[in-house]
Formats: C-alpha cells, sequence, structure tokens
C-alpha cells in the first residue's frame, strides 16, 4: 500500500528540525538568519509508521528579545525560531482577530501598531505559547503552527513547495510521455493527484481512453473545478472549417505556440481530446519552453533578456463565441525576480504587425526571436507523437510550446481535436484539496 502512496504523494513535508535563530543586538535592531527542516518519508523508506503519526513539535522555552520586538522559541530538539511581534499580533488566531470558519483575518490593518512589542510572552504549555500585549489583549499560538511559519530561509523555501510545488523536471525529446488512464483520473483521488503534480512538474501528461465523442472534456474540466471562457467558447473544436477565423482551423502546420498571449492572463492549462484522427500527418509537436529559455540564457543572455524585457503585441480579431477584438502587449519571457522564466507568451500568428519599440531595437529583437525559435525547434528539444482517438493530452500552457504538422485536405471532416482551457489557480486549487484528502485518508489507515 505504501509503495502506492509514496508513488502518488511527491515529497510531502511536515515541520520540523533546525532553525536558527541569531540576533545581534545593533542599535535596538536584529539580524536573523535560520536553517533546516526534517522531510516527511513513508515507513516504505524505513520510517515506523507511529513516529510518523506522532511527529508534533515540542517548545522548550520562549522569552522575548530585542526590547519586546521579537518572541524566541527553542524547540525541544535544540533548533531556535525568532517572530517578529508585529507579525504576530498581526496574525492572532483569537475570534475577535480571525474567522475560522473563512480562513481569514478579521483584524483591520488600521488598529495595527506596527511598532509593537509584547508585555508578556509565556509558556502554556510545550505546544503553545501565550503573549499578553500592551493594550492587555490576548493571544495563543500553537507549537505546530508556529514551527510550520518559522522565518529561517529553509522553512521558507519549504513553505513555497508545499504551498506552490516549484519544482520542474526540464525535458527534451526524449521524454517518456507521461500516461494515464482517462476515467483513473476522473474517479479516483490518487490518481487525480498523481495526474495534477505530473503536469505541475512535467507540465504535460497524457490521458488515454477517454470517449471518442465531445464533452470529456466537460467531465475533465468539472474533475478540476471549472473550464476557462474564452472568446472561442468554454470547449472549441479543432478541425479544418472554411474562412477559418484561426490558423488551427486549417490543414495547415502550426509552428510551435503557446495559446492566447493576446490576453492579459493567459490560459494556464489546456486540454486537446482527439475525437477523430487523419491517416497521414497531423502529427502533435511539443516542446519545453523552460528549458529552451535556459539554454538561450546560458548560449546568449543578450538574446534572453531582449526576449524577457521588450513588450510585444498581439491582436485576435473576428466572431466565435462572441465577437471580439482583442488587443494586448506581453513579454516573448516573463520572469521573475531571480530572471527565471515563469511563463512563455508566443504565439507568431497572433503577433501584430504594429510594434510598439523604437526602430533601431527592432532587427535586435528579431535576431533574438530567431535564435530562440531555432532552439525550439531543434532536434534535441522537440517531441513529436500522434494523437489516437479518445487520447486527452493535458499541458502547461505557460510552459510548454505545442505546434502541429500539416495533413491533407478532404472532402470531409478528417481530424477533430476538442480543446479547453483551466487556469493554474484552479488547478492548483483541487490539487491541495486532493493531496490534503489523500493524506488524510492515508493517515487514517496507518492509524489503524
Amino acid at each position: 500500500m505504501w509503495r502506492l502512496v509514496a508513488s502518488v504523494l511527491p515529497r510531502v513535508k511536515v515541520p520540523g528540525g533546525r532553525a536558527c535563530c541569531l540576533l545581534l543586538a545593533q542599535k535596538g535592531r536584529s539580524l536573523l538568519t535560520g536553517s533546516t527542516h526534517h522531510h516527511w518519508q513513508s515507513p516504505a523508506l524505513g520510517f515506523h509508521t507511529t513516529q510518523l503519526l506522532s511527529m508534533k513539535p515540542l517548545i522548550q522555552k520562549v522569552e522575548a528579545l530585542d526590547e519586546g520586538h521579537f518572541v524566541r522559541v527553542e524547540w525541544e530538539d535544540g533548533s531556535e525560531s525568532c517572530y517578529p511581534c508585529v507579525w504576530l499580533r498581526d496574525n492572532c488566531q483569537c475570534p475577535h482577530c480571525f474567522l475560522p470558519s473563512a480562513g481569514a483575518r478579521k483584524l483591520v490593518f488600521e488598529d495595527l501598531d506596527v511598532n509593537i512589542v509584547v508585555k508578556e510572552v509565556t509558556l502554556a504549555d510545550r505546544e503553545k505559547i501565550s503573549i499578553i500585549w500592551p493594550d492587555k489583549h490576548s493571544s495563543e499560538y500553537e507549537a505546530g503552527w508556529l514551527k510550520k511559519r518559522c522565518f529561517s530561509e529553509k522553512a521558507r523555501a519549504e513553505m513555497r513547495e508545499d504551498l506552490f510545488l516549484p519544482e520542474h523536471q526540464y525535458w527534451g525529446s526524449d521524454l517518456q510521455l507521461p500516461k494515464m488512464p482517462f476515467e483513473e483520473v476522473i474517479y479516483n483521488d490518487q490518481s487525480a493527484y498523481k495526474w495534477l503534480c505530473t503536469l505541475k512538474k512535467v507540465g504535460i501528461v497524457l490521458l488515454t481512453g477517454a470517449a471518442a465523442r465531445q464533452g470529456e472534456l466537460v467531465k475533465l474540466g468539472h474533475r478540476v473545478g471549472f473550464l476557462r471562457l474564452t472568446f472561442y467558447g468554454p470547449t472549441w473544436q479543432v478541425q479544418d472549417k472554411a474562412d477559418a477565423n484561426n490558423v488551427a482551423y486549417t490543414t495547415g502546420k502550426l509552428c510551435f505556440h503557446t495559446d492566447y498571449p493576446v490576453l492579459q492572463h493567459p490560459p494556464g492549462v489546456q486540454f486537446l481530446h482527439c475525437i477523430k484522427q487523419t491517416a497521414t500527418g497531423g502529427e502533435s509537436e511539443v516542446v519545453d519552453g523552460f528549458h529552451v529559455c535556459n539554454k538561450l540564457k546560458k548560449q546568449n543572455p543578450q538574446a534572453y533578456e531582449i526576449l524577457s524585457s521588450t513588450a510585444v503585441d498581439y491582436t485576435d480579431v473576428g466572431i466565435d463565441f462572441c465577437e471580439f477584438a482583442m488587443q494586448c502587449k506581453q513579454r516573448i519571457i516573463d520572469v521573475d525576480a531571480r530572471g527565471q522564466a515563469v511563463r512563455i507568451n508566443y504565439n507568431n500568428a497572433t503577433r501584430d504587425t504594429v510594434f510598439d519599440i523604437p526602430a533601431e531595437k527592432v532587427r535586435p529583437f528579431y535576431a533574438a526571436l530567431k535564435e530562440f525559435n531555432d532552439l525550439l525547434n531543434s532536434t534535441e528539444h522537440k517531441l513529436t507523437y500522434k494523437l489516437k482517438p479518445g487520447d486527452v493530452v493535458t499541458f502547461d500552457n505557460w510552459r510548454v510550446l505545442h505546434g502541429r504538422q500539416s495533413y491533407p485536405a478532404g472532402a470531409g471532416l478528417t481530424r477533430h481535436l476538442e480543446g479547453a482551457y483551466v487556469d493554474w489557480d484552479v488547478a492548483m486549487s483541487r490539487l491541495r484539496l486532493l493531496r490534503k484528502k489523500v493524506l488524510h485518508r492515508d493517515r487514517a489507515i496507518l492509524a489503524n
């Protein structure tokens, strides 16, 4: 049983372990540093189940520091954590300050003294601390709650991983496309959780065995939460159409692209369900955009800087679900504060003829984009596969660029895919809910 759980739950963690706090008194200020945590591991890796079920942090000592601006907690294992008092007061968990049913703060910011200090801090028992504030308001904080929110660098990194699953598994043409049965994802929580975790980490998962008819993506959307409505409808039909209002609705080759960069917030996840496939041509192609971005940044930092700083105009005008006239500016590569790619916005078909940059910067931009595009199309980076009726490919539209080889036009309908979108906010919400549900069930099994 634990082999299955271990395969489904990627590095789930509980707080614990080392988190140092070093305070250097310096003109009434403090310097905080911190650090390590133990990881949750399954009994399959050698831990006894009763140890897992009883891992609760206990407090050895608590005291105020820096004239009451910080509270230092010494844990039973010898590690330390330091908490700014303004943060503790802001996050008081009492009914006056916090609404548990909504998980929301009731304390209004106007009532918060940003220079607040503790009047008294005591260790109520080894599992919680009690604080009396200058206005005689009292607050209690559970040990587990505090430990999880330690301000050490290591603890914050682990919290980011726990909440957002930021790890990526990069890949090229050698990727073994992850596959799962469609019905299992729809009806089995562990399978749905594994699907979403893999989708977040790898960027693409192929679901097999769906019925070869329209409507299956509505089921998948409901499994996650709800589909993203766009100007092409809640779902849309990719097939050869007369007077096509999108290049995808032709039989021609589709270059590598992300969908909908013309929207301020492009859809995060895309579903494509194969209902009918042409005998020749029509192969699908995908490439890991983040992996290619890393390559570009290494081999030509200037090109990377141009693509991550130049606003490109996109346009999309027509009528489908309703009439639309879309216009937007996006950087081809969106980066975070560390300069790491977090979203690709590239669709050559909808890149506008309008280009709102100085003329002397145009050719360097084209040179940078050409180098990026060449990397995307390199045989070492792109994966080619052919969907079969009943296959549903699900992929990260912010990361994975997709394309299609051309196929012969016919008198009748020769190829038909149904498409839909889900926002990453919706997908991550479902992932967190499924993780909580799966973990709760497995812990209950262990307890028995």
